[in-house]
């Protein structure tokens, strides 16, 4: 099957937060191997915070011909990074609103990236987002971090739900959100997605960093469908030799069924 058939048939994307310190060159740079290499067709990331590095890692992946992101200065607004083999049509940056406790990400300007990306087989949205860290760990109705991330998360919904509903639609990112919260069910039922990973209880934080399960997530309009899956579980070899992991990470990729 020719590839542009084989594409107009599924979209592969995977969304991964890729840690923005320690060993960053090292580690970013077997990541670029490893997506230069791969059928991903969309590829999101978070923490991707230097210019140098996104520097670094565009030489790196020339499979990737188009890119979005929301230019800051001196940093990558978010973090936020989405990678394409296909022609971005349209991007903007939705920043959240600024919400006490102050605390140092208030420089990463955190928010949502979304991309609408010409497939094939049509118009796909895609909407890559890094909400903020609950710093407690708890997520209690009362936690003062909790009331921050049901902020964002109504303001995602409702930036969600200003895009066509006919258009395909997948959010993913670092939510910062365990997937059984009921106030992350409330977002999906809000912006009108659904959870591919519903159920699943298979961490996305590494379980020797912190005991959060998971937090990474990836929902999509309820036309489409997706396979989904947790990857890069293990450690690799960087290119210096050294065995690490790739981030206090793991990543979800997906193979997208898009309406026909």
């Amino acid at each position: 099957m020719a590839a542009q058939e084989r594409h107009a048939a599924k979209t592969r994307i995977l969304t991964f937060n890729t840690l923005f310190r320690g060993r960053t060159r090292a580690r970013m740079d077997a990541l670029a191997g490893l997506l230069d290499d791969s059928d991903y067709d969309i590829v999101c990331l978070q923490e991707v915070i230097s210019p140098f590095i996104l520097s670094r890692l565009r030489r790196a992946t020339p499979s990737y011909p188009h890119m979005a992101r929301a230019w800051g200065f001196p940093l990558i607004r978010g973090g936020l990074v989405t990678l394409s083999r296909w022609p971005i049509t349209r991007t903007h940056y939705e920043p959240f609103a600024l919400a006490r406790p102050a605390r140092p990400e208030w420089f990463l300007n955190k928010g949502a990236l979304f991309t609408r990306v010409k497939l094939p087989s049509g118009y796909l949205t895609v909407v890559n987002t890094h909400l903020s860290a609950n710093l407690d760990m708890d997520w209690s109705p009362s936690n003062a971090y909790t009331k921050v991330e049901q902020g964002e998360l109504a303001q995602l919904a409702q930036a969600v739900s200003r895009i066509d509903p006919a258009e395909p639609l997948v959010a993913v990112g670092d939510f910062n959100v365990p997937r059984d919260s009921p106030y992350f069910a409330a977002f999906a039922s809000a912006a009108g997605l659904q959870d591919a990973l519903a159920g699943s209880t298979e961490p996305t934080y590494r379980p020797e960093c912190a005991d959060i399960g998971a937090i990474d997530q990836l929902l999509h309009t309820p036309g489409l469908k997706a396979d989904p899956r947790v990857v890069f579980t293990d450690e690799i070899t960087l290119p210096d030799g050294a065995r690490a992991h790739l981030s206090d990470h793991y990543a979800i990729e997906a193979a997208l069924h898009l309406p026909t």
